[in-house]
């Protein structure tokens, strides 16, 4: 009796409970649009209080009890210029996800409205939303893979399954530099997504393409960008406002996997494109043309580090890549960058070079083959543990053809023309014809050493490069976040001087470094041979090339005849030829600064016993201009005794 007191007692209260689930679903049905209302004024509140912005909505009505239905939306920051505009939005969702707080939406229709950014002169309409709340911020440290993961969630979720939007613009304004994307037309049906978007700027109208598939809620997409005609997308903003002008044929961009694992976030998938076009005076002097390139990724995150995953592959034209890098601050922070060139044949590699990217290679033809690995990690905490480790293994490796730049040139006689600011200088004659060459045994010996220790110590064993003055280059730039210091070789400034412009351009960098290589690891000219061409063909003073022109220009004198203290002058002022004048005051006397730092030089070369003191001996004496040099001296015309001393100047605290 009394078990069934209990069962009696269960069934009632399910009863009851069942009853009061349906009478608050029925007040919800029935006061649905009342409640709408209040959640409305409730939002109005916190863009005011919060985001100091006017929000309204016209007309907010339930279409049954899933379906939502918006008129009128518009968003104003105050004394800002409108933020969005919508004359219609009507979405559906699922009741039982809005009670579990994990909101998609199944559907979305959108009509007549415009999103717009704007910057002017009074500041930006979107300010107030990219401040964080102060309660937001804390001292705990982030698990990337979790947040990564959220944020992507509440994107996706947001994505609808279904979605019809028209007549809808992107408007942006920065300072002038105006872009619309206008959407006549989107459609995303059974995970099918077809769009154009007319683009329209300052500079250009063209009209966009996109294609493919669509799932949010699989978190899976395989889309294609195009022109709607056969022209190239242009990319907007960035040619006004950076000065860099890109285009493609289309992009293909995949992802196949966004999911959590044992704590890690896995995100897989790849991103083709198809005639890359890059313009810009930095990069190089004509467009940069790259024809195919992929990019298969693996992104892991885990609870502290972001990585690209050694599973990875990139493709440019018919170079392969396997890329590894990973953001680490598990212990310290640490930034690691890993890539390996599997075997590939040398001419492979040639012509799959960018276009316009490596001008002097244009014609190259080599045989063997050839692969290279890389290894770098910098410890933020321990910047001098650096690791930098460059690999190259040849097999067979040979040049047959050289292409614009024909190394081989370096072992005859051959015209020299430096190019400045575009402009060809006259012509230098490297070769006997020449009255001003100098062969290098002509040259005094401690002008080789001096040049050499402040330019290059070990050039005579080096292939091109030095990794450990590389490595140094690469810390002090980390450290001040700019190029700060390089790491130039005297066969790096002998390959930029002879066959290349002075221009300041990625392309320019790139070509030196590739250059550089072939020429010291091919054997193709000794480095006698290569210090001689530097020593005659380098600038060592306005419009002074070649040692034999500087002795002349400076002192008067053959090359074989400068003393020690006039080699050390002649080493010092290879950096900055031009501004030599700037280390003599006004009675042609060398200043202090620059007597120290030829006095540096001179103890190097005793220290490394490339000198002895008796080479030193009756070397104090002033150094004294007397050629045609002296004419560029900035000295006195007229003493004044009463006249204070002058300050100080350090020509090297000045851009010139």
């Amino acid at each position: 009796m009394g078990t069934r007191t209990k069962k009696q007692k269960f069934f009632l209260f399910l009863k009851v409970f069942t009853v009061l689930l349906v009478l608050a679903f029925a007040g919800l049905y029935l006061f649905r649009d009342t409640l709408l209302q209040k959640a409305i004024t409730k939002i109005e509140a916190k863009f005011r209080n919060e985001y100091h912005c006017d929000f309204s909505v016209k007309k907010a009505n339930f279409n049954g009890i899933s379906e939502v239905e918006l008129h009128d939306m518009v968003l104003v920051p105050q004394n800002a210029d409108t933020l969005l505009a919508v004359q219609k939005i009507r979405t559906s969702y699922n009741l039982a996800e809005l009670i579990t707080g994990d909101l998609q939406l199944k559907n979305l229709e959108m009509n007549n409205g415009f999103i717009q950014l704007v910057k002017n002169k009074n500041g930006r309409n979107f300010d107030a939303f990219l401040k964080r709340d102060k309660e937001e911020k804390s001292t705990e440290k982030r698990h990337y893979a979790k947040l990564a993961y959220r944020i992507l969630n509440k994107l996706l979720n947001l994505v609808p399954s279904e979605m019809q939007l028209d007549n809808l613009s992107l408007r942006m304004d920065d300072m002038g530099r105006k872009v619309i994307f206008h959407l006549n037309d989107l459609r995303l049906e059974d995970h099918q997504l077809q769009s154009e978007i007319q683009v329209q700027t300052n500079t250009f109208a063209q009209n966009w393409k996109i294609s493919g598939f669509a799932d949010p809620r699989d978190k899976k997409a395989d889309l294609k960008f195009s022109s709607s005609d056969t022209s190239k997308i242009q990319l907007p903003y960035i040619d006004e406002r950076f000065g860099l002008k890109s285009s493609f044929d289309n992009i293909q961009v995949k992802l196949d996997r966004l999911e959590m694992e044992s704590g890690e976030l896995h995100i897989d998938g790849f991103t083709s494109i198809e005639n890359f076009t890059l313009n810009h005076p930095k990069i190089a002097k004509k467009d940069v043309v790259i024809a195919k390139a992929r990019f298969d990724y693996r992104f892991l995150l885990g609870s502290d580090f972001i990585s690209i995953d050694s599973t990875s592959s990139a493709q440019l034209n018919h170079i392969k890549v396997k890329p590894f890098a990973e953001y680490n601050t598990e212990e310290d922070t640490i930034y690691k960058l890993k890539v390996d060139i599997p075997k590939m044949k040398a001419q492979d590699f040639i012509t799959s070079l960018p276009k316009g990217l490596f001008t002097n290679f244009e014609g190259m033809e080599a045989e063997g083959n050839f692969d290279y690995q890389l290894d770098f990690e910098y410890n933020k905490n321990k910047p001098n543990d650096l690791i930098f480790d460059s690999k190259l293994n040849k097999e067979n490796l040979r040049i047959t053809k050289y292409g614009a730049a024909d190394l081989a040139k370096l072992n005859g006689e051959f015209t020299y023309r430096a190019i400045e600011n575009g402009v060809e200088q006259r012509p230098i004659l490297v070769g006997a014809a020449n009255p001003n060459y100098t062969p290098l045994d002509q040259i005094a010996p401690f002008l080789e050493k001096a040049v050499l220790t402040n330019e290059d110590p070990s050039f005579f064993r080096h292939r091109g490069f030095i990794n450990e003055a590389f490595k140094q280059s690469i810390v002090k730039n980390i450290r001040t976040k700019k190029f700060a210091r390089g790491a130039s070789t005297i066969s790096m400034q002998l390959v930029k001087n002879v066959f290349l412009t002075r221009e300041k351009t990625l392309s320019r960098k790139l070509e030196e470094i590739l250059l550089v290589y072939i020429l010291e690891n091919n054997r193709i000219a000794s480095k006698s041979r290569m210090l001689e061409v530097y020593f005659n063909v380098i600038e060592w003073g306005p419009n002074v090339y070649g040692i034999g022109e500087a002795a002349q220009f400076y002192f008067q004198k053959k090359p074989s005849d400068l003393t020690l203290n006039e080699c050390l002058y002649l080493a010092s002022i290879v950096p900055k030829p031009k501004k030599f004048m700037w280390q003599f005051d006004g009675d042609g006397n060398q200043k202090p600064y620059a007597q120290k730092n030829q006095k540096y030089i001179k103890n190097l070369m005793l220290r490394r016993a490339l000198i002895t003191d008796m080479d030193t001996v009756g070397q104090s004496i002033p150094i004294y201009i007397s050629g045609r040099a002296r004419s560029f001296l900035k000295l006195k015309t007229v003493v004044d005794s009463t006249a204070t001393d002058s300050i100080s100047f350090d020509p090297d605290e000045f851009d010139f």
